[in-house]
């Protein structure tokens, strides 16, 4: 796939939050941030997790890496200082984690836990609103934010279950965060990949059967990767993409369109 040129996103200041190795679709966007000209900021989940991410960092020339697990009081506030001490400004955060507890994913939605739907709640969508607190201020020239949300919070997805109402509830927050921030022209970007091979998504149960079909009923007719799911996010943090804000972005290869 032919790359794009040029340096559009130069000077920028990226927070990445959700690597957890190279198939992670948050290193996709470091990438094509990276690629666009961006600065980097690199979380990673805990010290069992940095010995695969910060040789991604230093790849891409991050010029932060910080210890990030949002369920722990205190350690994104402590990333946000870190940004403040290091920028003074933030562009671009781009939110890519999700969690729930195995039983609770695989259990169906009817047999979920109240503690397990919390988690996956906090985890997966509450983080992000959180985040955007913290950026906001930081995005004194406007901005954007990224969360990653699936097809499953919109439509029934065998076996995607609890983490389809979770989802749903992030798309409204990005939704309710866009008409909120607008006027501080910080836009928010629900993003929609199609199913891909990463460490989280390998807790669904028989999400292999979930690629197949996928690549089966793509009008492209064959699965995204990471890069197209970073170019993507790359794109609507450009000035290129100034106007819109708020509405799902499907990156799928039109899965999506079918019924």
């Amino acid at each position: 796939m032919e790359r794009p040129t040029g340096q559009v996103l130069a000077g920028s200041k990226a927070l990445i939050v959700g690597i957890a190795n190279e198939h992670s679709i948050a290193y996709g966007c470091a990438r094509a941030f990276r690629e666009l000209g961006a600065e980097l900021a690199i979380t990673y989940l805990n010290d069992k997790a940095k010995p695969y991410v910060e040789p991604l960092a230093q790849e891409l020339g991050a010029s932060l890496l910080l210890p990030l697990d949002v369920s722990k009081p205190g350690e994104l506030e402590a990333v946000f200082d870190a940004v403040r001490t290091t920028w003074g400004r933030l562009d671009v955060a781009v939110h890519s984690i999700a969690f729930a507890p195995k039983a609770d994913l695989q259990g169906g939605l009817l047999n979920s836990s109240p503690e397990g739907f919390s988690v996956a709640m906090d985890i997966s969508c509450h983080s992000f609103i959180r985040m955007a607190r913290l950026a906001a201020p930081l995005m004194d020239d406007g901005g954007s934010l990224f969360a990653m949300s699936y097809l499953g919070a919109s439509r029934v997805v065998p076996n995607y279950d609890l983490m389809g109402p979770v989802k749903a509830a992030l798309e409204a927050s990005c939704r309710y965060l866009a008409h909120e921030l607008g006027p501080k022209r910080i836009r928010v970007h629900p993003v929609s990949p199609g199913p891909l091979k990463t460490r989280a998504a390998s807790g669904l149960k028989d999400f292999d059967l979930l690629l197949n079909e996928a690549a089966e009923r793509a009008p492209i007719g064959e699965l995204v990767d990471i890069m197209d799911v970073g170019y993507t996010c790359a794109f609507l943090a450009t000035p290129y993409a100034r106007r819109m804000t708020g509405n799902t972005v499907f990156v799928d290869g039109g899965v999506s369109i079918i019924g």
